[in-house]
């Protein structure tokens, strides 16, 4: 069965450029859109005082914004296949469970309601803490959201064993559009090398490069076709992935299950991409 994209949609700005972005990468990747909005205007509705006004209902207005994504859908590509659902449940919660059964879920940066200063909003971290599944928050600048620069940006953690599925992902990414994967491994010194390594002990360096190999040789062995630019940097990671994300379509990170707990353990490098990448980021998740 053919994996959808799924979006969550809530008529706010910042989801109906998510919603244009997940129709591109659906076309992409040959697979359906489903739209979903979900808000728990069930549970208070009826609770509230009626206005008198004529003013319509959560419900009328969740139905409306779903209907009007799926026309903003089809004329933005009229060959991707839409369907669409009003889930009466915490947004979360709902586009959790619906990243069961998507390739990959896309969210906007922030919400209907909530504060333009906010750089992301509450629903897209709580998607991306407990999706079991990619997800693209979609962010950045004109030229980073557009895709004009032609060139993925993945950034490799510490753990080879861990960024299998990022590693895939980041591949599929820049086969299906036909551009660079700029494959990006910070390597810190630590204060013993001040002096210089023991003899015959690898550099910080050396050891980056060698992940870079480890992690790199499978994946591009599948994807012959993929141009990978590969780099070793000093410096902090998520500075570098931030200041490179402005020549990227798409920044793409790994994550973990956290040990003991519901979520995924994202790291500063997660966090300052989710809140400061000037093209959209993707969380992958390493299955456990």
């Amino acid at each position: 069965m053919t994996l959808p994209v799924v979006a969550g949609i809530d008529g706010s700005e910042s989801s109906l450029l998510a919603l244009d972005w997940a129709v591109d990468e659906a076309v992409r990747h040959g697979v359906p859109l489903r739209l979903v909005y979900a808000s728990l205007w069930e549970r208070y509705e009826g609770a509230l005082p009626s206005t008198g006004l004529g003013r319509p209902s959560e419900q009328v207005l969740a139905e409306h914004i779903v209907a009007s994504g799926a026309e903003r859908a089809e004329r933005r590509n009229p060959d991707v296949k839409v369907t669409t659902d009003v889930i009466p449940d915490d947004a979360v919660a709902a586009l959790v469970r619906e990243g069961d059964g998507a390739s990959a879920l896309v969210t906007g940066s922030r919400g209907r309601g909530e504060l333009k200063g906010l750089l992301l909003g509450s629903v897209g971290l709580g998607v991306v803490g407990r999706a079991r599944c990619p997800v693209i928050v979609v962010r950045g600048d004109e030229a980073g959201i557009a895709g004009t620069h032609e060139r993925i940006l993945f950034g490799l953690g510490d753990d080879a064993d861990t960024a299998a599925e990022s590693v895939r992902f980041a591949f599929r990414e820049a086969e299906v559009r036909g551009c660079v994967l700029d494959v990006v491994r910070a390597w810190r010194s630590p204060a013993r090398l001040t002096r210089g390594p023991e003899e015959g002990a690898a550099t910080p360096e050396q050891e980056a490069s060698a992940l870079l190999d480890a992690v790199l040789g499978e994946a591009s062995a599948e994807h012959p076709q993929v141009r990978v630019h590969r780099t070793t940097l000093e410096g902090p990671a998520g500075k570098i992935l931030v200041n490179r994300s402005a020549a990227a379509d798409l920044v793409v990170v790994g994550s973990r299950p956290r040990t003991g707990h519901v979520g995924l353990q994202l790291g500063g490098v997660g966090h300052a991409l989710l809140h400061l990448a000037q093209c959209p980021v993707a969380i992958v998740p390493q299955r456990p």
